[in-house]
């Protein structure tokens, strides 16, 4: 039984997951690939009409003007989180070059709304999932070719998504003191996402 409703509220949810993905699949076919390529440097093909997403190091292929999110096989699966992010970034994307300076989540716009949701849903699960599984995350990071910083304890910068960069901060814990982490943006990451974006590509990035 108790398996059963696990089952249907893992349903769903994957059905919630779906409504804004279809949505903003609608959205993309009214825009010029050409400009979307330029503002997102997400590679356009003309010939087998698709974008080339890369999100955490894995490209992924986005049909268009169907706007259908795959991998690079054309093959489909169903994180619909994951492929509402892409699809948010090609529409919202504005070209906005990295700048290399990092804003703290209470910065963006609204920010202050969501982080009780994203204090809990990233920077405390990063922290406790990772303090447990150093070598785990150490090895995340060398296949994601993320840069090693020199905050906290364990520290690097990455690509999230195409020329949209995040910092992940991590102090470790003892017997006195539990483990505490931090996520910052680089501070054209607002151009693309509003802070209930930016909470979910934390979520995606653990």
């Amino acid at each position: 039984m108790e398996n059963t409703l696990r089952d249907e509220t893992a349903i769903e949810e994957k059905r919630k997951d779906k409504i804004p993905y279809e949505h903003y699949k609608s959205l993309l076919k009214d825009l010029d690939p050409q400009t979307v390529a330029k503002n997102s440097t997400c590679p356009y093909d003309e010939e087998g009409r698709f974008f080339t997403a890369t999100l955490m190091g894995t490209p992924y292929k986005v049909a268009y003007p169907q706007g259908d999110v795959t991998d690079m096989d054309g093959q489909d699966f169903d994180n619909y989180k994951l492929k509402t992010m892409i699809l948010r970034y090609l529409i919202n994307a504005k070209g906005i070059k990295a700048t290399g300076e990092n804003i703290a989540y209470r910065d963006v716009s609204g920010g202050n709304i969501y982080y009780p949701c994203f204090e809990g849903r990233c920077l405390k699960r990063f922290a406790f999932t990772f303090n447990y599984n150093l070598e785990g995350l150490k090895k995340a990071m060398a296949i994601l070719g993320a840069e090693p910083q020199s905050i906290g304890d364990l520290s690097w910068r990455f690509e999230v998504i195409n020329n949209m960069f995040m910092t992940v901060i991590l102090w470790i814990g003892d017997d006195e003191f539990p483990p505490e982490a931090q996520i910052l943006f680089d501070a054209n990451f607002p151009s693309a996402f509003s802070a209930e974006d930016m909470a979910v590509m934390g979520d995606i990035f653990i």
